[in-house]
């Protein structure tokens, strides 16, 4: 899809770093960048953040909308409608308080119809351009389509990717430890599952140097920690077993709660996006 990457801006200093992400994604996939802000009283503020937005990327082709009768949530929604990527902050203020994680943010990652990205800090863009992009695969649906997502992002950041697939051992075993049969048995199912997911998307990527991580441990914890040092974590916006509930459940709480790096959470329509 060739769509606007629309960033949510309220003047917050976390707004701003989205704001500075979002125009640097806008310029690096060579798409129009669109300013949203939902306020009463909010064009100065909004003329501020189309005037930063041009002072990072002068050849990106701008344009803003100031909803001075809408809700946050769902004017970021709608605008996500016809959008590639929509890009938030971690946290906001005025109409935007609580982004992220508090109501407006919940509802903008479950509900919209495109990738959602969520920006906590400002990165120094130069060291960020050589860390790698990680996902979260599982063997749903939303796995394939994060996977999808992440290896166009990689491509198009020319990074390497980080596959991650989290897996533990079923309760009704009780515990079971490191390097017993059991262990072993369903290491090897994921490790296999995994392979099976990634057989001919990677082919789609041939510049993308793919290189899969499966280990034992909570979904959450394990992929904060591949993303310790990371340029991007991407995850569905639904899974199943290990990843029951992404998003927005507990796994997804932690990851964009605790993630130090940008999280963008694939949607439906991540297929047209990156091909």
């Amino acid at each position: 899809m060739n769509g606007p990457v629309v960033v949510g801006y309220d003047g917050s200093p976390q707004a701003l770093s989205a704001l500075a992400w979002a125009t640097q994604e806008a310029r690096r996939e060579q798409l129009p960048l669109r300013v949203v802000h939902v306020s009463e009283f909010g064009s100065t503020v909004l003329d501020e953040g189309v005037h930063h937005a041009r002072s990072i990327a002068p050849d990106v082709e701008i344009d803003a909308s100031l909803d001075v009768c809408g809700d946050a949530p769902g004017t970021l929604v709608d605008e996500g409608t016809c959008a590639s990527l929509l890009v938030v902050g971690s946290r906001g203020r005025g109409l935007l308080s609580g982004l992220l994680l508090g109501s407006v943010s919940a509802a903008v990652a479950a509900h919209a119809d495109c990738p959602v990205a969520v920006v906590r800090r400002r990165a120094d863009s130069a060291r960020a351009a050589r860390l790698p992009v990680v996902v979260g695969v599982d063997d749903s649906p939303a796995g394939a389509g994060a996977l999808d997502l992440a290896l166009a992002q990689a491509s198009h950041r020319e990074a390497p990717l980080v596959v991650v697939r989290a897996w533990d051992m079923p309760t009704v075993l009780g515990s079971v430890l490191p390097g017993a049969p059991q262990e072993v048995e369903v290491q090897r199912a994921a490790e296999a599952s995994l392979a099976e997911t990634m057989a001919g998307r990677a082919d789609r990527f041939p510049d993308v140097t793919a290189r899969p991580v499966v280990r034992r441990g909570a979904p959450a914890a394990v992929l904060l920690e591949a993303a310790h040092n990371a340029q991007l974590l991407v995850v569905g916006s639904r899974g199943r077993g290990c990843f029951l509930g992404l998003l927005l459940g507990s796994v997804s709480q932690a990851v964009l709660h605790e993630s130090r790096c940008p999280v963008m959470v694939a949607h439906a329509r991540v297929g047209a996006r990156g091909r």
